[in-house]
């Protein structure tokens, strides 16, 4: 497996860097800053402080201006930060100029991503799905992480600049690369032929962003046992299980959270866990509606479903945490008819939106899941008189 040149170690002091460009405001960069601390702390980190900067275009040789990067040298030396993540994806020069400058270890977004599926992945195809996605990060950056990666050690890089070796490793790691796509098939393969052989079920699957409540609900409605906790990408590996509700059943898939500015090596390195979602008859999209910018988080899913050619499926979108928003938006003053009525116009904003196929629920509190199991009942009962109509013993 790749060596982690940029691993976080547990607990380390970490500083984030974010540009602030013609087309966004504070507030939203803050928004993606909470985030990128939230990916830190998930990968064992600890954040000591933001800096961001208002630039036009980020700067081509350090992405940020000097004299912001002297600024973050200053801050550095004095609370002796260990890494500095930056919310944007960095070239390979620019991780080594900036490192010249900071003399500490820099990352970008994408390689902190990475880090965390390297850490989170357990089967053998996450392990080489992450291994993949690694590989293709690394080698558009070979050249400008020449010295950086020697000055660290270990892993691909480490004999010394010179235009021979870099040829020599970029050869090792489109081998390693188209090594690692055969095997990633042979398991493609396998896993289709398992899917295949589950019988004619109605397929559903569970997708939204990251840490939205997928795997709490996934155990709600199969009443199993998948692994939730409150930290981005709990869920790498697809879980399917069988769920019958009343005498219908269906196949239930739980999937990787989604996440904005996903590596586009991700998508593409798990492309076989993502078949769950495009071969899926339903998708449920799962949506925190207690988040602050959940609107954009429900965006930045329904772009990625576009990619994968999934976004034409029947779509029943889950505001999950009602629990949570009724929390952080209503005074507890406020008369419970106000309240009531101020949830009815959201959920009437968002039947419109969605064309009637939406659930406000909260997984937590187990509030109108009867009402989400029976419209999950409704649209599998609906499909199969669709797909299998002969199936006369599920339909009645």
């Amino acid at each position: 497996m790749l060596d982690k040149t940029h691993s976080i170690q547990k607990e380390e002091r970490a500083l984030l860097v974010g540009v602030v460009q013609k087309e966004q405001t504070d507030e939203q960069v803050q928004e993606y800053l909470d985030e990128l601390s939230f990916l830190a702390e998930t990968a064992g980190a600890v954040t000591m402080k933001r800096f961001t900067q208002k630039l036009q275009h980020p700067d081509s040789k350090t992405f940020v201006g000097k004299g912001k990067l002297e600024e973050i040298k200053t801050y550095i030396t004095l609370k002796e930060i260990q890494i500095v993540i930056f919310d944007d994806e960095l070239s390979g020069s620019q991780i080594s100029n900036i490192e010249k400058i900071l003399d500490t270890k820099v990352i970008d977004r994408s390689d902190l991503i990475l880090d965390i599926f390297a850490a989170r992945a357990k089967t053998a195809q996450a392990k080489l799905q992450v291994e993949l996605a690694q590989y293709q990060y690394l080698l558009p950056r070979l050249r400008g992480m020449w010295h950086h990666l020697e000055r660290l050690g270990g892993g691909i890089g480490t004999r010394g600049p010179g235009e021979t070796e870099i040829e020599t490793d970029r050869r090792i790691v489109r081998d390693k690369i188209a090594l690692l796509r055969r095997r990633l098939q042979e398991i493609d393969k396998q896993a289709f032929t398992q899917r295949k052989d589950r019988g004619e079920f109605i397929r559903v699957a569970l997708v939204g962003y990251t840490n939205v409540g997928k795997s709490t609900l996934m155990n709600l409605l199969s009443k199993s046992d998948v692994f939730a906790e409150n930290k981005l990408f709990a869920t790498l590996d697809t879980t399917t299980r069988k769920v019958v509700f009343g005498t219908m059943p269906f196949l239930l898939s739980d999937t990787v959270g989604f996440i904005r500015k996903l590596p586009h090596h991700l998508i593409e390195s798990f492309k076989s866990t993502l078949d769950e979602v495009r071969e899926a008859d339903i998708l449920l999209h799962v949506v925190d509606v207690s988040h602050p910018r959940y609107e954009e988080q429900l965006g930045v899913v329904n772009k990625t479903l576009q990619e994968l050619q999934a976004f034409d499926k029947p779509i029943l979108t889950i505001f999950n945490k009602i629990d949570r928003y009724e929390a952080a938006t209503f005074d507890t003053w406020l008369e419970p008819a106000v309240k009531e009525e101020l949830m009815s116009e959201l959920r009437e904003r968002w039947e419109r939106e969605t064309n009637g196929h939406c659930v406000f629920i909260s997984a937590t509190e187990r509030r109108n899941l009867d009402e989400l199991r029976q419209t999950i009942l409704d649209k599998v009962k609906e499909m199969y008189k669709i797909r299998y109509p002969y199936k006369t013993e599920f339909l009645y």
